[in-house]
């Protein structure tokens, strides 16, 4: 690690500045335990302690997490900040749980190199090889259920994919010093909020994020867009329908108490289906992206660095399902926001599963769950005041999705997902960009065509797509969050 990236590091751990939170780890050599940089514990001497890119490189190192600052509760590490597309697309691949079976190789054949590149990838921009990336994403996980739930632990091993509750017993063993059970009841005498499960099938969850974060700009974005009967928006909390495994499950988010946190509430979600939809919900809300990075980027372009004063806690939208949001970017082509919320409230209302959940669970205006692309493959979309060559499209886009020809894996290529879109008629590059930018969390799509962009940017003289791609060189590798920025406080551009 250079001196400079070594000195930023030592002033923010003495500052105990929250903005690097999740960024670095700090081990201290004199205790054997690793911490964050905000960890309220007094401050060991510089020659104490070395930096780790992450916690897993912590972990590898032989520290153990803290007990005190909960290295388990920083926000995620930035699936992009400072690493190769390569491994950004396997950390994604990872939390949605790539190597829960342990198969490295694998995991390299999807990401299209070897398995010996991508241990050194890891190794260079993380510290740490992927299974151990892995094992500690599923340790942190196990270590949150256990502090902020009352499920038991037979079931918390299973959600943070141990296989067995020996084989997770003996993990919080080395690496807490305590069993399950003695970390629970040291987080009960801290007096910790436990969130209590209504049934079986019910869980609640804290999700950290960076400051700052425009919770209200991203709810009103969700608002404008939200399909009638699959989503909602009321008041500061969002909800939404969606089919996990075979079984309907609804999922809210709204902001915690507990401050730099929002609150997941999950009811249906199988117990095997916790750690992948808590990952999900992360991208959704885009909680991980590393501000002061994106911030640094954009602040040199003189527009962008006057909307970054107003919208300092920008984020990028994420969405739940691909082909929805696709089917969506479709709708949304030469017509209005509003219009296209209509028409997807038709489709969700004519094919979509009517929403089935346990008794005792509010559904609220939740009603369905969004169509498969199976669904959709010979639907009427006509019938639902769908002009046919926009109905021709989503057709076509729901076989391509049925035969495996288009897919929506972090795994591939940006560019080659693009291009794969485009193929299909009457889909063009911003609809293309579009669903890279939400659906496949490219922070570096740009869709330069866009009415909404070229309007915002082109004082004092007119800007064409051609002007507005090449000045937007200058933002990489954080395009899409310049788009969300010039869109602004205009919430109803951008599709």
């Amino acid at each position: 690690m250079g001196m400079l990236q070594s000195e930023i590091y030592e002033r923010a751990r003495l500052a105990r500045d929250p903005r690097f939170d999740g960024q670095f780890f700090i081990g201290v050599n004199t205790t054997g335990i690793y911490c964050r940089p905000i960890c309220p514990a007094v401050s060991p001497k510089r020659e104490n302690i070395a930096f780790f890119p992450s916690a897993a490189a912590a972990g590898e190192a032989g520290f153990r997490p803290c007990l005190r600052c909960r290295p388990e509760c920083a926000p995620g590490t930035p699936a992009w900040s400072g690493t190769s597309t390569t491994v950004r697309r396997g950390l994604r691949l990872i939390s949605g749980g790539a190597l829960d079976d342990g198969n490295v190789e694998q995991l390299a054949d999807r990401l299209g190199v070897t398995s010996r590149h991508l241990r050194r990838l890891f190794g260079k921009h993380l510290g740490a090889s992927p299974l151990a990336v892995a094992s500690t994403q599923r340790l942190h996980f196990a270590k949150r259920l256990i502090d902020e739930t009352s499920m038991p632990m037979s079931l918390i091993a299973e959600a943070a994919g141990y296989g067995s509750v020996r084989r997770f017993n003996d993990s919080m063993k080395a690496n807490y010093g305590r069993t399950p059970r003695e970390l629970r009841h040291s987080s009960s005498r801290r007096q910790e909020k436990r969130h209590e499960t209504v049934d079986a099938a019910t869980l609640s969850v804290r999700l950290a994020y960076r400051k700052p974060f425009d919770w209200n700009s991203l709810l009103q974005f969700f608002a404008l867009r939200a399909t009638p009967g699959v989503e909602s928006v009321s008041g500061d909390r969002y909800r939404r329908t969606a089919s996990l495994n075979g079984s309907h499950a609804i999922i809210e988010l709204q902001p915690d108490e507990a401050d730099s946190h929002l609150l997941l509430t999950l009811y249906g979600v199988a117990t095997a289906s916790l750690f992948e939809t808590v990952q999900r919900c992360r991208e959704l809300f885009d909680l991980d992206a590393p501000v002061a990075d994106i911030s640094a980027v954009l602040e040199r372009d003189r527009v962008l660095a006057g909307l970054l004063k107003k919208q300092p806690g920008i984020r990028v939208p994420g969405s739940w399902d691909g082909f929805e949001l696709t089917v969506r970017a479709i709708l949304g082509q030469q017509i209005s926001v509003k219009a296209a919320t209509t028409l997807a409230g038709r489709i969700a209302s004519s094919y979509g599963e009517a929403l089935a959940l346990p008794d005792g669970v509010e559904q609220g205006e939740l009603t369905r769950v969004f169509p498969t692309a199976e669904r959709l493959l010979r639907a009427r979309l006509e019938n639902c005041g769908i002009i046919r060559a926009r109905a021709d499209t989503i057709r076509s886009v729901a076989r391509a999705v049925t035969r495996g020809d288009l897919v929506f894996d972090a795994s591939q290529d940006p560019e080659e997902f693009c291009e794969a879109l485009k193929s299909i008629k009457g889909i063009g590059d911003w609809t293309a960009q579009y669903v890279a930018m939400r659906g496949l969390k490219n922070p570096d799509a740009f869709p330069a065509s866009d009415l909404g962009l070229i309007k915002a940017i082109e004082r004092p003289r007119r800007v064409t797509p051609a002007k507005l791609l090449a000045r937007a060189q200058e933002w990489r590798p954080w395009r899409a969050y310049a788009a969300l920025l010039l869109w602004g406080s205009d919430a109803s551009s951008g599709g």
